[in-house]
């Protein structure tokens, strides 16, 4: 129970069930009153995100195609509809954590429940495309589970472990090399029906469509805790000539002085504190750091562009990201994905031709599509088989709660 396996080549019903077992296995370590706590509005209790997700499958599969099916209790959707206004009215975000009934247990129960109901409509022909979907959202709640409720131990001055060991060591820091592209016309974007299951996408990855890339070269691996370092010694959050003006106003107003979760030489993590391994990838950075360590080291942030062009020679399932219920932790890898998402200086916007999909489910990405910025790849709280060359998550610049991260680029002449 618990792992993830191998999702591109798992069936409906073996997905589905695969990660559903994953998010319980995950919240195994959690008391009912560690599964309730909300650190800050960004995040959620883990106990809403298990309420959230079958909320999702009740409403969007139970509710309109299993015959006779009564919702489990009729009040809990105005608790965990997440932003859905087709759905009606819903608890303030800022409030989820105030939740102590239902319980951790009432949830599980209800979860029991949903999925003993969907299981004859696992692998119905018709329901294919809005399954694919239920297991994507869900693995999204996944990753989200395990940062807010790192967020949220870490708030203990007590710097509670929700695993115990210490993490494993990062894999030794080769030199800086470069990745080559000579430019020219390239095709982004997800080709084919986005939700088809075994082609599955979010509908902001498409449409299709070319794009012009100048000749560019993108780092083979990603900026390290010593690295950043070095950063932090030669009075990076220091200089103004660094930062944008947004990021220099915020690294003040705020006292920003080093990465998220970072004191002195050590790291908080799901394991409790640690020495910080200055092999290990830097994460939990905002867009406004990343964007300052690229100007420090003379580099740029790639576009979203250049990026997918790269990454479409690397496997999406490579790298280090989650395979069953373990304290995710970045410790450097090979490839283009895993250990943490990778800011752009791309501006998360439609591409031609976007159009929302019908219905409440075209409320998932488009109208976010303002001040925020994309970040490509994947982290080591990612399910293994969840992303691709064209997937695009999206942070507002001053968030970092996230396994945020940074691969240089830089512009080549030719």
């Amino acid at each position: 129970m618990g792992d993830a396996g191998d999702p591109a080549a798992a069936s409906p019903s073996a997905q589905y069930r695969s990660t559903r077992a994953l998010t319980e296995a995950l919240v195994g370590p959690l008391s009912d009153a560690d599964a309730s706590l909300q650190s800050m509005e960004d995040a959620s209790p883990a106990k809403w995100h298990l309420a959230h997700t079958t909320w999702f499958w009740e409403t969007f599969l139970l509710r309109a195609s299993a015959p006779g099916y009564r919702l489990h209790n009729p009040e809990w959707p105005f608790l965990f509809n997440s932003y859905y206004e087709a759905e009606g009215a819903r608890i303030d975000r800022f409030a989820r954590g105030m939740l102590s009934r239902p319980t951790l247990e009432d949830v599980l129960e209800w979860r029991a429940a949903v999925d003993d109901a969907m299981t004859p409509l696992l692998d119905d022909p018709a329901l294919v495309g809005l399954i694919a979907l239920g297991v994507a959202h869900e693995q999204q709640h996944i990753e989200l589970l395990l940062t807010d409720i790192k967020h949220a131990l870490f708030q203990n001055p007590l710097g509670p472990a929700m695993w115990g060991g210490r993490p494993p060591p990062a894999a030794p820091c080769a030199p800086l090399g470069w990745l080559e592209h000579p430019g020219g016309m390239a095709l982004v974007g997800h080709q084919g029906d986005g939700f088809a299951f075994d082609n599955f996408a979010f509908d902001n990855e498409g449409p299709r469509h070319r794009v012009l890339l100048e000749p560019f070269a993108l780092a083979d691996r990603l900026v390290t805790n010593g690295e950043w370092d070095e950063f932090i010694a030669d009075g990076g959050y220091r200089e103004p000539r660094l930062w944008l003006a947004d990021g220099w106003g915020w690294v003040q107003r705020e006292a920003i002085t080093a990465p998220l979760y970072w004191r002195e030489d050590g790291y908080f993590t799901h394991q409790g504190w640690h020495e910080r391994d200055p092999n290990a990838p830097v994460t939990h950075i905002s867009h406004f750091e990343a964007d300052a360590y690229a100007t420090w080291a003379g580099a740029r942030l790639p576009t979203e562009f250049e990026w997918e062009a790269i990454a479409a020679g690397h496997d999406p399932a490579g790298g280090n990201q989650i395979d069953h219920a373990a304290p995710p932790m970045p410790r450097g890898a090979a490839g283009l994905f895993g250990d943490g998402w990778q800011f752009t200086r791309s501006a998360y916007l439609p591409y031609p031709r976007f159009r929302p999909a019908e219905g409440a489910v075209g409320e998932y990405n488009g109208k976010f599509m303002s001040g925020q910025v994309v970040l490509r790849g994947a982290s080591c709280a990612t399910v293994r088989g969840h992303s691709r060359a064209s997937y695009r998550n999206f942070f507002y610049p001053h968030q970092r709660w996230q396994f945020t991260g940074l691969r240089l680029a830089k512009d080549v002449t030719t």
